[in-house]
């Protein structure tokens, strides 16, 4: 039996930040499920840059069904979690289940990764304190303030956790996140 992986999400979750890993981790031999607050059909979003604006806009993306409600979720069943980006992090922040979840593997140093508006969770969560964590740029006040050290960079890595900026740096981000789940 393959061992399993969380891919910790909802609603309005980055549609890239989630499909790549998803499929990156099952590729390399992972069973891989999608917790979300409710075991339902979620609507991702897709966020792009348009010359002019000062931020990012954002239109529907694909659906994905989730396979277990994070209330339902024993972290014990899991080697590792992913945190995509996305708005999905907006308020899983305040859910006691993702942040139960998110204290366990830290607490185990277990392999997280997270990405975009992910370490919002784990600044919530409070697992931030003296680590070293990307993030979406404009999210690097949330990072400082919950104690961590922001760096602006593709895929950065500090123990057991792997963060980067956004979709555009997957590719870096999952290879990096591999390797710490090989090293595991």
């Amino acid at each position: 039996m393959a061992e399993k992986i969380l891919i910790i999400t909802g609603d309005a979750a980055e549609t890239l930040e989630v499909y790549y890993p998803y499929h990156r981790l099952q590729e390399a031999g992972y069973e891989v499920h999608i917790g979300a607050p409710e075991k339902r059909k979620l609507q991702f979003v897709v966020h792009d840059f348009v010359d002019g604006f000062d931020t990012y806009t954002e239109k529907p993306g694909h659906t994905c069904d989730a396979d277990v409600a994070l209330a339902d979720v024993d972290p014990d069943d899991y080697v590792a979690a992913v945190v995509p980006g996305g708005r999905a992090p907006e308020y899983l922040r305040n859910n006691a289940d993702a942040q139960r979840i998110v204290k366990h593997f830290f607490d185990k140093n277990a392999p997280v990764a997270a990405t975009c508006h992910g370490p919002l969770l784990l600044a919530a969560s409070g697992v931030l304190a003296g680590r070293t964590s990307s993030a979406y740029p404009e999210l690097a006040v949330d990072v400082t303030t919950a104690g961590g050290v922001f760096e602006n960079g593709g895929a950065v890595v500090d123990g057991n956790l792997v963060t980067a900026r956004a979709w555009p740096d997957n590719g870096t981000w999952m290879k990096a996140f591999l390797e710490v789940l090989q090293a595991a």
